[in-house]
Protein backbone atom coordinates (compact mmCIF):
# COMPACT_ATOMS: atom_id res chain seq x y z
CA UNK A 1 0.00 0.00 0.00
CA UNK A 2 2.94 2.74 0.53
CA UNK A 3 4.69 2.05 -2.22
CA UNK A 4 1.12 2.36 -4.30
CA UNK A 5 0.77 5.87 -2.29
CA UNK A 6 4.03 7.15 -2.88
CA UNK A 7 3.42 6.36 -6.30
CA UNK A 8 -0.01 8.23 -6.74
CA UNK A 9 1.31 10.60 -4.35
CA UNK A 10 -1.61 10.41 -2.16
CA UNK A 11 -1.66 9.67 1.27
CA UNK A 12 -2.30 5.70 2.56
CA UNK A 13 -4.82 7.17 4.58
CA UNK A 14 -7.10 8.07 1.68
CA UNK A 15 -6.55 4.64 -0.19
CA UNK A 16 -7.56 3.07 2.62
CA UNK A 17 -10.68 4.88 3.29
CA UNK A 18 -11.26 4.01 -0.58
CA UNK A 19 -10.79 0.69 -0.10
CA UNK A 20 -13.26 0.45 2.32
CA UNK A 21 -15.91 2.92 1.05
CA UNK A 22 -15.65 5.02 3.33
CA UNK A 23 -14.85 8.26 1.65
CA UNK A 24 -17.56 11.19 1.56
CA UNK A 25 -19.09 12.02 -1.67
CA UNK A 26 -17.59 15.80 -2.71
CA UNK A 27 -20.16 17.90 -2.88
CA UNK A 28 -20.53 21.24 -5.42
CA UNK A 29 -18.61 23.85 -3.75
CA UNK A 30 -20.60 27.59 -3.95
CA UNK A 31 -20.73 31.13 -2.01
CA UNK A 32 -23.50 32.36 -0.25
CA UNK A 33 -22.19 35.69 -2.39
CA UNK A 34 -23.58 33.64 -5.91
CA UNK A 35 -26.75 35.07 -5.55
CA UNK A 36 -26.40 38.16 -6.21
CA UNK A 37 -24.21 37.55 -9.81
CA UNK A 38 -26.41 34.76 -11.11
CA UNK A 39 -28.86 37.17 -12.44
CA UNK A 40 -26.43 38.94 -13.97
CA UNK A 41 -24.66 36.20 -15.52
CA UNK A 42 -28.20 35.03 -16.69
CA UNK A 43 -28.84 38.00 -18.20
CA UNK A 44 -25.68 38.54 -20.13
CA UNK A 45 -25.46 35.05 -21.44
CA UNK A 46 -29.43 35.55 -22.87
CA UNK A 47 -28.42 38.68 -24.31
CA UNK A 48 -24.51 37.26 -25.77
CA UNK A 49 -25.54 33.53 -26.28
CA UNK A 50 -22.10 32.91 -28.09
CA UNK A 51 -20.28 34.04 -25.64
CA UNK A 52 -17.95 31.67 -23.35
CA UNK A 53 -17.23 32.45 -19.78
CA UNK A 54 -14.44 34.52 -20.11
CA UNK A 55 -15.95 37.10 -22.45
CA UNK A 56 -18.94 37.16 -19.93
CA UNK A 57 -16.27 37.65 -16.85
CA UNK A 58 -15.10 40.94 -18.96
CA UNK A 59 -18.49 42.05 -19.33
CA UNK A 60 -19.62 41.23 -16.07
CA UNK A 61 -16.65 43.01 -14.46
CA UNK A 62 -16.77 46.04 -16.76
CA UNK A 63 -20.63 46.35 -15.25
CA UNK A 64 -19.36 46.13 -11.33
CA UNK A 65 -16.58 48.37 -12.33
CA UNK A 66 -18.77 51.02 -13.49
CA UNK A 67 -21.40 50.18 -9.99
CA UNK A 68 -18.32 50.54 -7.92
CA UNK A 69 -18.28 47.03 -6.84
CA UNK A 70 -16.04 43.80 -6.35
CA UNK A 71 -14.89 42.45 -9.31
CA UNK A 72 -14.98 38.53 -9.44
CA UNK A 73 -12.93 35.83 -10.90
CA UNK A 74 -12.98 33.64 -14.29
CA UNK A 75 -13.10 30.73 -12.60
CA UNK A 76 -16.13 31.64 -9.82
CA UNK A 77 -17.94 32.76 -13.27
CA UNK A 78 -17.68 29.15 -15.04
CA UNK A 79 -18.21 27.54 -11.80
CA UNK A 80 -21.94 29.38 -12.09
CA UNK A 81 -22.11 28.84 -15.71
CA UNK A 82 -21.53 25.17 -15.33
CA UNK A 83 -23.90 24.78 -12.28
CA UNK A 84 -26.48 26.30 -14.46
CA UNK A 85 -25.38 24.82 -17.88
CA UNK A 86 -25.02 28.39 -19.27
CA UNK A 87 -21.60 26.64 -20.96
CA UNK A 88 -21.12 27.15 -24.22
CA UNK A 89 -20.67 23.38 -26.00
CA UNK A 90 -17.54 22.58 -27.05
CA UNK A 91 -16.45 22.18 -30.53
CA UNK A 92 -13.73 20.41 -32.07
CA UNK A 93 -12.32 21.45 -35.39
CA UNK A 94 -9.47 19.65 -37.44
CA UNK A 95 -6.13 21.47 -37.42
CA UNK A 96 -5.95 23.50 -40.57
CA UNK A 97 -3.76 22.02 -43.23
CA UNK A 98 -1.76 25.57 -44.19
CA UNK A 99 -0.68 26.65 -41.43
CA UNK A 100 1.30 30.16 -41.19
CA UNK A 101 4.27 31.11 -38.84
CA UNK A 102 4.58 34.50 -40.21
CA UNK A 103 3.86 38.09 -37.55
CA UNK A 104 0.95 39.29 -38.28
CA UNK A 105 0.09 41.38 -34.82
CA UNK A 106 2.09 44.45 -34.20
CA UNK A 107 3.39 46.27 -31.15
CA UNK A 108 1.18 49.36 -31.38
CA UNK A 109 -1.39 50.85 -33.47
CA UNK A 110 -1.14 51.88 -37.39
CA UNK A 111 1.78 50.23 -38.18
CA UNK A 112 -0.47 46.99 -40.01
CA UNK A 113 -4.04 47.23 -41.00
CA UNK A 114 -5.91 44.03 -42.64
CA UNK A 115 -8.59 43.74 -44.69
CA UNK A 116 -11.17 41.09 -45.95
CA UNK A 117 -14.58 40.67 -47.18
CA UNK A 118 -18.01 39.06 -45.41
CA UNK A 119 -20.78 37.57 -46.83
CA UNK A 120 -23.88 35.81 -45.56
CA UNK A 121 -27.60 35.41 -47.36
CA UNK A 122 -30.79 36.84 -45.73
CA UNK A 123 -34.37 34.42 -45.73
CA UNK A 124 -35.38 36.22 -48.85
CA UNK A 125 -32.22 35.38 -50.42
CA UNK A 126 -30.36 38.66 -50.61
CA UNK A 127 -26.82 38.34 -50.52
CA UNK A 128 -24.65 40.83 -48.59
CA UNK A 129 -21.30 41.17 -49.44
CA UNK A 130 -18.77 43.48 -47.35
CA UNK A 131 -15.15 44.74 -47.23
CA UNK A 132 -13.79 46.49 -43.96
CA UNK A 133 -10.37 47.54 -42.48
CA UNK A 134 -8.95 46.17 -38.98
CA UNK A 135 -5.87 47.60 -37.01
CA UNK A 136 -3.72 44.72 -36.11
CA UNK A 137 -3.12 45.92 -32.86
CA UNK A 138 -6.07 47.30 -31.77
CA UNK A 139 -8.57 45.57 -33.36
CA UNK A 140 -10.67 48.24 -34.18
CA UNK A 141 -12.65 48.12 -37.20
CA UNK A 142 -11.82 51.72 -38.43
CA UNK A 143 -14.00 51.43 -42.19
CA UNK A 144 -16.34 48.88 -43.83
CA UNK A 145 -18.59 49.28 -46.83
CA UNK A 146 -21.60 46.47 -47.66
CA UNK A 147 -23.65 45.88 -50.61
CA UNK A 148 -26.38 43.85 -51.60
CA UNK A 149 -26.67 41.23 -54.66
CA UNK A 150 -23.21 42.62 -56.27
CA UNK A 151 -19.24 42.40 -55.33
CA UNK A 152 -17.24 44.28 -53.60
CA UNK A 153 -15.71 46.37 -56.66
CA UNK A 154 -12.00 47.95 -56.11
CA UNK A 155 -13.90 51.48 -55.95
CA UNK A 156 -15.31 50.02 -52.40
CA UNK A 157 -12.05 49.17 -51.34
CA UNK A 158 -11.04 52.63 -51.74
CA UNK A 159 -13.21 54.53 -50.02
CA UNK A 160 -13.07 52.58 -47.04
CA UNK A 161 -9.12 52.94 -47.58
CA UNK A 162 -10.00 56.59 -47.39
CA UNK A 163 -12.28 56.76 -44.77
CA UNK A 164 -9.86 54.64 -42.33
CA UNK A 165 -6.85 57.19 -43.15
CA UNK A 166 -9.17 59.93 -42.70
CA UNK A 167 -11.04 58.67 -39.19
CA UNK A 168 -7.19 58.02 -37.56
CA UNK A 169 -5.43 61.01 -38.85
CA UNK A 170 -7.95 63.69 -39.78
CA UNK A 171 -5.96 64.04 -43.47
CA UNK A 172 -5.87 62.98 -46.64
CA UNK A 173 -2.71 60.83 -45.96
CA UNK A 174 -1.28 58.81 -43.39
CA UNK A 175 2.49 60.25 -40.91
CA UNK A 176 3.98 57.38 -41.86
CA UNK A 177 3.67 54.47 -43.96
CA UNK A 178 1.10 51.93 -43.06
CA UNK A 179 1.02 48.05 -44.18
CA UNK A 180 -1.91 47.31 -45.86
CA UNK A 181 -1.85 43.59 -45.47
CA UNK A 182 -4.76 41.84 -47.69
CA UNK A 183 -5.54 38.91 -49.80
CA UNK A 184 -5.08 38.34 -53.78
CA UNK A 185 -8.88 39.78 -54.44
CA UNK A 186 -9.01 41.43 -57.82
CA UNK A 187 -10.52 44.44 -56.04
CA UNK A 188 -7.34 44.65 -53.84
CA UNK A 189 -4.61 43.80 -56.85
CA UNK A 190 -6.29 45.94 -58.55
CA UNK A 191 -3.83 48.78 -60.10
CA UNK A 192 -5.59 51.97 -59.35
CA UNK A 193 -6.29 50.42 -56.12
CA UNK A 194 -2.53 49.89 -55.08
CA UNK A 195 -1.71 53.84 -56.50
CA UNK A 196 -4.49 55.10 -54.73
CA UNK A 197 -3.04 53.37 -51.59
CA UNK A 198 0.36 54.40 -51.86
CA UNK A 199 -0.88 58.01 -52.16
CA UNK A 200 -2.54 57.75 -49.70
CA UNK A 201 0.47 56.46 -47.20
CA UNK A 202 -0.43 52.47 -47.58
CA UNK A 203 2.12 50.14 -48.42
CA UNK A 204 -0.06 47.22 -50.01
CA UNK A 205 1.01 43.79 -48.65
CA UNK A 206 -0.60 40.45 -49.72
CA UNK A 207 -0.94 37.17 -48.71
CA UNK A 208 0.12 33.74 -49.75
CA UNK A 209 -1.41 32.20 -52.25
CA UNK A 210 -3.75 29.28 -50.48
CA UNK A 211 -2.69 30.90 -46.80
CA UNK A 212 -5.40 32.90 -45.91
CA UNK A 213 -4.09 32.44 -42.04
CA UNK A 214 -1.79 34.93 -43.07
CA UNK A 215 -4.18 37.42 -42.85
CA UNK A 216 -5.53 35.62 -39.77
CA UNK A 217 -7.01 39.07 -37.76
CA UNK A 218 -9.50 39.73 -40.10
CA UNK A 219 -10.62 35.58 -40.50
CA UNK A 220 -11.06 36.19 -36.31
CA UNK A 221 -13.41 39.21 -37.32
CA UNK A 222 -15.25 37.54 -39.75
CA UNK A 223 -15.86 34.27 -37.71
CA UNK A 224 -17.08 36.68 -34.63
CA UNK A 225 -19.40 38.44 -37.09
CA UNK A 226 -21.40 35.49 -38.07
CA UNK A 227 -21.23 33.72 -34.78
CA UNK A 228 -22.18 36.73 -32.14
CA UNK A 229 -24.34 38.70 -34.95
CA UNK A 230 -25.40 37.13 -37.96
CA UNK A 231 -26.13 33.76 -36.69
CA UNK A 232 -28.38 35.01 -33.26
CA UNK A 233 -30.51 38.06 -35.36
CA UNK A 234 -33.52 37.93 -37.97
CA UNK A 235 -32.16 38.69 -41.06
CA UNK A 236 -35.38 39.05 -43.12
CA UNK A 237 -34.02 41.03 -46.30
CA UNK A 238 -31.19 43.06 -47.05
CA UNK A 239 -32.01 46.54 -46.32
CA UNK A 240 -32.72 45.40 -42.39
CA UNK A 241 -29.55 43.92 -42.50
CA UNK A 242 -28.05 46.95 -44.13
CA UNK A 243 -29.51 48.84 -40.73
CA UNK A 244 -28.07 46.27 -38.45
CA UNK A 245 -24.75 46.24 -39.61
CA UNK A 246 -23.12 49.53 -38.36
CA UNK A 247 -25.17 48.97 -34.71
CA UNK A 248 -23.00 45.05 -35.17
CA UNK A 249 -19.52 47.22 -35.62
CA UNK A 250 -20.30 49.82 -33.11
CA UNK A 251 -20.99 47.12 -30.42
CA UNK A 252 -17.83 45.12 -31.81
CA UNK A 253 -15.63 47.91 -31.34
CA UNK A 254 -16.72 48.86 -27.83
CA UNK A 255 -17.59 46.02 -25.98
CA UNK A 256 -16.50 42.50 -27.82
CA UNK A 257 -13.60 41.36 -25.27
CA UNK A 258 -10.16 39.81 -27.00
CA UNK A 259 -8.03 37.85 -25.26
CA UNK A 260 -5.05 39.50 -26.87
CA UNK A 261 -6.35 42.64 -25.52
CA UNK A 262 -6.60 41.22 -21.48
CA UNK A 263 -10.27 40.76 -22.43
CA UNK A 264 -10.83 44.55 -23.57
CA UNK A 265 -12.95 45.75 -26.16
CA UNK A 266 -10.76 48.14 -28.56
CA UNK A 267 -11.62 51.16 -27.86
CA UNK A 268 -11.27 49.93 -24.04
CA UNK A 269 -7.89 49.12 -25.09
CA UNK A 270 -7.55 52.31 -27.18
CA UNK A 271 -8.11 54.36 -24.33
CA UNK A 272 -5.64 52.56 -22.04
CA UNK A 273 -3.41 53.12 -24.15
CA UNK A 274 -4.07 57.12 -24.83
CA UNK A 275 -4.06 57.40 -20.79
CA UNK A 276 -0.73 56.09 -20.56
CA UNK A 277 1.17 57.64 -23.57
Amino acid sequence: MKAVAETLGVARSNLIDRLHGRTKPRRCYHKAQDAAVVPRITALVTARPTYGYRRITAILNRQLRSEGLAQVNHKRVYRIMKAHSLLLARKYTERPEHVHDGKVIVLRSNLRWCSDGFEFTCWNGDIVRGAFIIDAHDREIIAWRAVVNAGISGSDIRDIMLEAVERRFGTYRAPSVIEMLTDNGSPYIAKDTQIFARQLGLKPCFTPVQSPQSNGISEAFVKTLKRDYVQVTPLPDAQTVLRLIGGWIEDYNDNHPHSGLKMRSPREFIAAQTATA
